[in-house]
């Protein structure tokens, strides 16, 4: 296998998109955010996945977007790009432009409004991969999708070099467990529910793809490689730490909290992009006690401005 199709390991957080007040790109931001999270250790980083606001994105700025991670990254650790659309057409030209701009590898989420076969979701896939040099992640969330990569799917879909992985936010264990168990040993499952990390890295998981990493991506960072170096306490310690900021992640309309989260803590991202609007009074209340409790915000009044 060349070394561009390297599976991905380790913690490699959905990266939030910063927006200035008016919803642009704040792309000099984005820059300074990648290069804070490569700090904390994160082993690759991952921009417009959900909670980076793909969805919200015209094809001019995620090429932007990609074009600024790349920059920021400067080799020290991959980038991986969100490509998926609803169309083939449509994800074979993010892919190509991730190509061009120097990503390492794609993250291609199940087509969503329409719910493809698995026969049509084996086709779709194929026809991303085979023309592409770089490595692609499948990504199953049916939470958003309303569809789910079956295992046996997957399993075809893995004896393609091409396809290295696959991103699971099912938070299915059993699911992620017959990914595990049918696919190849080189394939690369991670885990992308937050709470429960260590327990997919006991099952076989390579890493995890989570939101909280925007948060406290050392302590994501300590799950994995606690776990990699024999220490289970000090794994599932950490674990335990992350668990009330992922749940914390649900007080208001995702992916929505990440960034006012971020904001409590003195990381100023900018506002989400409408439809998404502020968190209320009461939420934000609620999300600064569960930060503040995890040692992470103060417990001075809210700003006015959030």
């Amino acid at each position: 296998m060349s070394p561009i199709a390297t599976p991905p390991r380790g913690i490699i957080p959905p990266i939030a998109t910063p927006m200035q007040a008016n919803e642009d790109l704040d792309l000099p931001r984005l820059r300074w955010f990648v290069d804070h999270l490569i700090q904390q250790g994160i082993h690759a980083a991952f921009v417009l996945g959900t909670n980076g606001e793909a969805y919200a994105l015209t094809e001019e700025e995620k090429q932007a977007v990609v074009a600024a991670a790349v920059e920021a990254a400067a080799g020290r650790v991959p980038v991986w790009v969100g490509t998926g659309a609803i169309t083939t057409r449509e994800t074979q030209r993010l892919t190509r432009m991730a190509e061009k701009e120097g990503a390492h590898g794609v993250t291609v989420i199940t087509p969503y409004f329409v719910h493809p076969s698995q026969t049509e979701l084996f086709d779709h896939y194929r026809r991303v991969a085979e023309p592409s040099s770089l490595p692609v992640l499948l990504y199953n969330n049916p939470a958003h999708t309303h569809l789910t990569l079956h295992p046996e799917t997957v399993a075809r879909l893995a004896e393609m070099s091409q396809i290295v992985g696959i991103k699971d936010s099912s938070g299915d264990l059993s699911l992620m467990l017959d990914y595990i168990r049918l696919a190849p040993s080189r394939f690369s499952v991670l885990q992308g529910r937050d709470s429960l990390i260590y327990s997919a890295l006991e099952l076989g998981a390579k890493g995890a793809v989570p939101a909280s990493g925007n948060l406290v991506p050392a302590w994501c960072v300590e799950i994995f490689e606690a776990f990699e170096r024999g220490d289970r306490e000090a794994a599932k310690s950490a674990q335990l730490k992350v668990h009330p900021l992922r749940k914390a992640l649900a007080l208001g309309t995702a992916p929505g909290v990440l960034k006012p989260a971020l904001r409590l803590m003195g990381i100023d991202l900018g506002p989400a992009r409408s439809p998404l609007g502020a968190l209320s009074l009461a939420e934000l209340t609620r999300l600064r006690a569960v930060l503040v409790e995890a040692g992470l915000a103060s417990a001075a009044s809210l700003p006015p401005s959030m």
